[in-house]
């Protein structure tokens, strides 16, 4: 993989940066035309898509620095010119972000917050290929016929055969945005697809650390991610709880 895709006098365009525009752009077409569908705002979409990226991405550099304290103050501009991030510090700064903008627009949190998670997982899902396209995020050695090698990393090591866990983190958020379209088509009670989604990609998250030999800190035995995700699972089982306990909603709100 060659993370440089193409290179014009001093503009380069990076396959990470290229991927994440190709998965903000698809998950705001998605967003806008589930909204359409619902005859919801297309205009708070919009803003709840820029809001939670733009935030997301604080998010994942913030919890990426308070993981690696330890080279943040020993050279604090290196680790913020960095490409690390945790993406459960994005997911967790964005929503709450996502929630204050709701609150000004005086809309309704929890029903576009929801209608927007599918393409959440969607633009996850091109962020893998993006980590695959730079070789971050890399998995353990394998001798597996799935292993792939990376020549021109400059994250992954070179020349040795690796569990591609990018590509597997991208196919399970696709796995997850796919399932969440279906539970959201049958069935309309708040709180459910907020809860699978967080259950999903949990879980999900937990596995793939398994196969993951980069650096991303730890808690114990746990990475970083395993042991936040299990709040997350935990918080996803409580909201698919709380929500199953609803009325369905009106038939006008249905996809």
């Amino acid at each position: 993989m060659f993370n440089d895709w193409l290179h014009i006098g001093p503009f380069t365009v990076h396959g990470y940066g290229a991927c994440i525009a190709i998965g903000v752009l698809l998950a705001l077409w998605l967003g806008c035309h589930r909204a359409k569908k619902r005859s919801m705002s297309e205009d708070i979409v919009y803003g709840m898509v820029f809001t939670g990226v733009i935030l997301g991405f604080l998010g994942a550099k913030i919890l990426y620095l308070i993981v690696e304290w330890k080279d943040f103050i020993a050279n604090p501009l290196g680790a913020l010119s960095s490409s690390g991030f945790v993406v459960f510090g994005g997911l967790t700064l964005g929503m709450i972000a996502i929630f204050l903008y709701a609150r000004i627009k005086k809309a309704d949190f929890l029903k576009y917050f929801e209608l927007c998670l599918p393409s959440v997982a969607l633009g996850q899902a091109f962020g893998r290929i993006g980590c695959f396209m730079a070789g971050c995020c890399y998995g353990k050695e394998t001798d597996s016929c799935i292993g792939v090698t990376f020549h021109h990393s400059d994250f992954a090591p070179n020349n040795v055969s690796l569990i591609p866990t990018q590509l597997i983190s991208a196919g399970g958020n696709f796995l997850n945005m796919a399932l969440l379209l279906f539970i959201s088509s049958r069935t309309k009670k708040p709180g459910v697809i907020l809860g699978c989604y967080f259950i999903f990609y949990s879980i999900g998250r937990f596995l793939v650390e398994l196969l993951r030999d980069d650096p991303r800190g730890s808690v114990g035995a746990l990475s970083t991610s395993q042991f936040y995700g299990i709040f997350m699972l935990i918080f996803g089982i409580g909201m698919l709880v709380w929500g199953l306990k609803h009325k369905e909603k009106s038939a006008d709100e249905a996809l």
